[in-house]
């Protein structure tokens, strides 16, 4: 027989950990797997750090304003350093519809509640000292976002979660889900088989692979973005500056001072580079530190530590795909988070908690309109 939990979640990284703990701390059994042999190998350890209310929708924005909440609050309330860094994010402008779209944006914001606001070329010069002058226009400005270790953080989320009573089984490849009349009455892995009374998609890369298991499909796809990390220095910038200009081979670059003083970078290739490629590249590198010097010229002495690259589970307009699936009536997606699982995983955890548990709040159906599994995926999230 099926051993039984009130929850299966496949995969520990994150959004399934952070997930994992909201609901033992709920008090429901959790029984998490993952093929890997321990929590967050696979994209959360590749995670730049970077945590931001600063999105386009009132879905992103609203839970990563409660993610911001409880990674600011953590080392407080629960003891765990995770490099938590209250760094603010930064959108320079270069050009006149660069500051046109920024500042229409900020209205939006505004709307749902985002703390942001325009600063000036010399306002911005004294948050990012020395950055290029000519023909800067002005940059938004939101505060209250930061960045934390990916490592530490979900290993705190992991051992907490553990302490209110979560299991996990690590090595263990999801093979099949089982249904009887609409329901997942077992969760088939290459070791064992699993009951749960609900069932959590948050597999990341494996997202489409395990939906149609149980016969449902979701439009994800990974999407290989690499990215780097220097020498630590002494603290010489503030915000991480997210410059949106596209160029050839690249549609964006971000950069940002981490707790420890490294600077991390990382570039959106254009086109994407689909599929799971985790091999760094030669060409990576001379790209972005191109890009960067050219903005922020104190960042020519850096000297880079290492790179990497891992993937960002894209849908097609950019927002996740988190909800209960139409058809499997015991199956909840929390899958295609587009690079941003870290930063939206805490909040995405109490939120899939209030929904396995029937609980959800008003506010909760405006947040999940955002995410709908059945939507067209017409739209484009304007900060992706």
């Amino acid at each position: 027989m099926a051993r039984t939990s009130d929850v299966v979640v496949i995969g520990a990284g994150s959004v399934g950990v952070p997930a994992a703990l909201a609901l033992a701390r709920a008090g429901l059994s959790v029984l998490v797997l993952d093929e890997a042999a321990s929590p967050g190998q696979r994209n959360n350890k590749k995670a730049i750090g970077g945590i931001r209310a600063t999105h386009s929708d009132f879905g992103k924005i609203r839970v990563s304003q409660r993610s911001i909440e409880i990674f600011a609050g953590w080392k407080e309330q629960e003891g765990d350093e995770i490099g938590w860094l209250s760094n603010g994010y930064s959108y320079p402008a270069y050009e006149p519809e660069t500051e046109k779209k920024l500042k229409e944006l900020m209205k939006v914001q505004h709307g749902f509640g985002l703390d942001i606001r325009w600063v000036s070329p010399a306002e911005y010069n004294e948050l990012v000292p020395g950055i290029r002058m000519e023909g800067l226009r002005g940059s938004t400005y939101s505060p209250g976002d930061g960045s934390a270790s990916p490592l530490l953080a979900l290993n705190a989320f992991y051992f907490k979660s553990v302490a209110a009573g979560a299991e996990y089984r690590f090595g263990e490849t999801v093979t099949a889900l089982r249904l009887d009349r609409g329901r997942i009455v077992a969760v088939v892995s290459d070791k064992g088989e699993y009951a749960g009374a609900e069932v959590i998609n948050a597999s990341g890369n494996n997202a489409r692979a395990i939906a149609r298991l149980a016969g449902l499909d979701v439009p994800v796809e990974p999407d290989n973005h690499e990215g780097a990390i220097s020498e630590p220095v002494r603290r010489f910038f503030g915000p991480m500056v997210v410059d949106i200009r596209p160029e050839p081979g690249s549609a964006n670059y971000y950069f940002y001072q981490n707790n420890e003083g490294q600077v991390v970078f990382c570039i959106t290739p254009d086109p994407p580079i689909l599929g799971v490629l985790n091999e760094s590249t030669s060409a990576f590198f001379p790209q972005v530190a191109r890009r960067m010097v050219q903005l922020y010229p104190r960042l020519a002495p850096l000297r880079v530590r290492r790179s990497w690259r891992g993937q960002y589970p894209m849908t097609p307009d950019g927002f996740p795909i988190v909800g209960r699936a139409a058809g499997v009536a015991n199956y909840v997606h929390a899958v295609g988070m587009c690079g941003q699982g870290f930063m939206l995983g805490p909040g995405l955890g109490e939120l899939l908690t209030r929904i396995v548990r029937g609980q959800e709040t008003a506010d909760d159906a405006r947040v999940l309109q955002s995410f709908l599994p059945t939507r067209e995926f017409k739209g484009v999230e304007a900060l992706k």
